[in-house]
């Protein structure tokens, strides 16, 4: 199947800005706001992981060579940051321990 050039030119644009989105990530890691660190690294894995599936899937369909197994291993970690995101909120839920 052969896929357009401007088809791989807008999705390496939006490979581009999901790695421009590691910027503010990484700013939130060295926030003086504690509750702002806490949560850095689940954004900061999250936002990895997308990168890292958009760059394999893009590179799956134009390259001849399988690059599928690091959009899998970019989709691991979204499943991560997701699951890390969600233990966050029930911790946040459940209250201050007694």
């Amino acid at each position: 199947m052969d896929i357009p050039d401007w088809f791989v030119w807008i999705f390496l644009g939006i490979i581009v800005l999901q790695a421009l989105g590691l910027v503010p990530a990484v700013r939130r890691m060295r926030a003086t706001d504690p509750a702002a660190r806490s949560a850095a690294p689940a954004v900061l894995l999250d936002t990895v992981g997308a990168v890292l599936a958009s760059a394999g899937l893009l590179l799956s369909v134009v390259v001849a060579e399988s690059w599928f197994r690091l959009a899998v291993v970019g989709l691991v970690l979204i499943a991560a940051a997701y699951t890390l995101k969600g233990v966050r909120l029930l911790r946040a839920r459940r209250g201050p321990a007694a």
